[in-house]
């Protein structure tokens, strides 16, 4: 068995059929990132461009793709940001990979955790809060990695999510009918540019996880692997185990849907650009369309219990 040139062993099938090589596969995937990146404007000349690393494949694979391309490129700057949680038996084996990765590129890492800014562990906030993991996490997540972007003058946040990722997204909102959710999503997030938001840019959005799986292992750039402990609990899960039988079956179903999605993505930014205006929360001074945001209403009901 051979690649699609005839040469080397394959090591990996595309949805295609096609079989590559090692080094076949590795060029297909370096190039479809890259063409994301260029058709999509993703990087400017002169920028300061945010990476939030977890220590997973997906944000490891992609700050490992950004050093080497912001290598060549004298006016961008390269970091990354980790959040840290605080998730027993997870979060310290994935930061510490993504610790060990860093210094192996000579990028520099800024780490931040739920403790330290608002008090409270994730573990500690589920204790005391009714509801979803991935809700609270998310909220926090997001909070804090806007702040502290902008704190350090980031012109964008560069996020690791994969066409798998999007997929989920754009399902979920569709059984949801969160269509204005759906709006803000895309290779780029957001409806409206603002300074106080933080671009979020996604030059992994056209490729499938098991291709950044893929990259990973073969190029050993993540470390062992650990699962969120809460993950199984979380509506996007089910949203995934779907998908995923939904591609077994009909090979193309996650692209389909990124496809279809994006021919309509226009129609829904300019429906939901014209309402809501951005204003401050009332308490922490960060940009939101209500008079409180959802993590000091988070915060608060923390203090309550």
């Amino acid at each position: 068995m051979t690649c699609k040139n005839g040469s080397k062993e394959p090591v990996f099938v595309l949805t295609s059929g096609e079989k590559l090589c090692k080094n076949c596969f590795n060029l297909y995937f370096e190039r479809k990132a890259r063409k994301c990146i260029r058709q999509h404007e993703l990087i400017g000349k002169k920028e300061r461009i945010a990476v939030a690393l977890s220590g997973g494949k997906d944000s490891s694979v992609l700050l490992t793709l950004l050093a080497s391309i912001t290598r060549q490129m004298k006016n961008v700057e390269l970091f990354a940001i980790l959040i840290d949680e605080g998730i027993k038996g997870y979060r310290p084996f994935t930061k510490k990979d993504a610790e060990k990765l860093c210094k192996k590129l000579k990028v520099k890492l800024y780490v931040y955790s739920f403790k330290k800014e608002l008090g409270y562990s994730l573990d500690e906030m589920l204790k005391k809060l009714k509801k979803g993991p991935c809700t609270v996490c998310g909220t926090f997540r997001r909070y804090l990695l806007n702040k502290k972007a902008r704190e350090l003058k980031a012109d964008k946040i560069a996020f690791g999510h994969n066409a798998d990722d999007e997929a989920q997204s754009i399902v979920m909102n569709l059984f949801r009918s969160n269509n204005d959710a759906a709006a803000r999503l895309g290779v780029i997030n957001g409806l409206k540019k603002d300074a106080r938001f933080i671009r979020r840019i996604k030059p992994l959005y056209f490729l499938l996880e098991k291709e950044v799986t893929a990259y990973a292992f073969l190029n050993g750039i993540s470390g062992k692997f650990v699962e969120c402990p809460y993950a199984g609990a979380a509506y996007r899960g089910e949203v995934r185990i779907m998908l995923n039988d939904f591609e077994n079956k009909h090979p193309g179903t996650k692209t389909g849907i990124l496809s279809a999605f994006l021919e309509t993505l226009p129609l829904l930014k300019e429906k939901f650009m014209k309402e809501g205006d951005i204003g401050f929360c009332r308490k922490c001074r960060e940009p939101t369309s209500a008079e409180e945001c959802m993590a000091c209403r988070l915060l608060e009901q923390l203090k309550k219990k």
